[in-house]
């Protein structure tokens, strides 16, 4: 997968910094209207933090989302990726296909060099770092 960051991902970053900020469960519908996003949408980016046992959720009337996850135990990038996809290092910037070994393309070397840059500062981002009032 090559590095995106989508709409999914921003609203999985945004509604664990809420789940944590607010520090118990929370509905959907509540979540949902913190983060800007409808409760279907909502579910749809929560389903990998919840696979990755990050965030519990609970169904029925009572239920809600509840964050497990210390956020200085999770970084920018380890949510872009449960949301999207293990970041393939290996595809090309300019076209689609591998950019390596014998054929690289002209902004191979350049372009290794920013995206290594790059997900180095991600991962080395915690989430307890950003969010309101954090930092810049």
């Amino acid at each position: 997968m090559r590095l995106e960051i989508t709409r999914r991902s921003d609203l999985a970053t945004r509604a664990l910094l809420e789940l944590a900020r607010h520090g118990e469960r929370m509905k959907s519908t509540v979540l949902a209207g913190q983060v800007g996003t409808t409760p279907g949408f909502l579910s749809q980016a929560m389903t990998p933090l919840v696979t990755r046992g990050w965030v519990r959720s609970e169904p029925g009337p009572s239920g809600g989302y509840t964050a497990l996850v210390d956020l200085a135990d999770v970084s920018v990038l380890d949510v872009i990726e449960a949301v999207e996809g293990v970041t393939d290092t290996g595809r090309c910037v300019l076209e689609d296909r591998p950019c390596s070994g014998g054929e690289p393309c002209a902004l191979h070397r350049p372009w290794a060099s920013a995206r290594s840059h790059l997900l180095g500062e991600l991962s080395g981002t915690p989430l307890s770092s950003i969010g309101p009032g954090r930092p810049a």
